[in-house]
């Protein structure tokens, strides 16, 4: 078949190219930001991933530990039940942080009380431990720091579903320690 000059298939491969908006990536990049980029190995997207899953993890048991401080400032008579709470969750905190450092493309976890930066740089809001304040009776206030430890144990325990083994641990953990503070306050808040 010895075909020499322009075939329709050069030609359609000619507009194509010619017609692809400017940032797109080719075959065999990987749809990096730069054409001739390598997809992340398998690796890279597994340590990516533990890395979001330990950031997110991390916020949830920010809010918690957020709730706890709250609960002390309004109430500081409530510091020998909220106390232990709040020194296994600082804990559990250096505990879920990253080990290697920030990942590209990975924002932190907002800190505890304030807003972590949008996609766009601006702050967002972070979840507030308590959107209707802190109860000004000390056992419903208890009751809601109780409610928390129980949210914050259940999401630890639905982060289970996509972790690493050796990162499923250490949440069952969290949240099986989370689950007995908040079964010991909201005993304390009824009695």
């Amino acid at each position: 078949m010895g075909r020499t000059g322009l075939t329709r298939r050069r030609v359609l491969a000619a507009a194509t190219a010619a017609t692809a908006p400017a940032g797109c990536s080719g075959p065999g990049s990987g749809g990096g930001d730069r054409p001739g980029a390598s997809r992340p190995s398998a690796a890279e997207r597994a340590r990516r991933a533990e890395t979001i899953l330990r950031r997110r993890s991390a916020a949830v048991s920010g809010v918690l530990l957020a709730g706890c401080d709250e609960v002390l400032g309004a109430h500081p008579a409530l510091g020998s039940r909220v106390a232990p709470l709040r020194e296994v969750t600082v804990r559990h905190l250096a505990a879920l942080e990253p080990r290697d450092g920030p990942v590209p493309g990975t924002a932190p976890p907002a800190p505890a009380g304030g807003a972590a930066p949008g996609p766009a740089g601006a702050p967002s809001p972070a979840p507030h431990p308590f959107p209707e304040g802190v109860p000004a009776e000390p056992g419903a206030a208890l009751g809601e720091l109780a409610a928390l430890a129980s949210r914050t144990a259940a999401a630890h325990t639905a982060a289970l579903v996509g972790a690493p083994p050796e990162l499923a641990r250490l949440l069952a953990s969290v949240a099986a320690a989370g689950a007995a503070q908040a079964f010991l306050l909201g005993a304390g808040s009824r009695g």
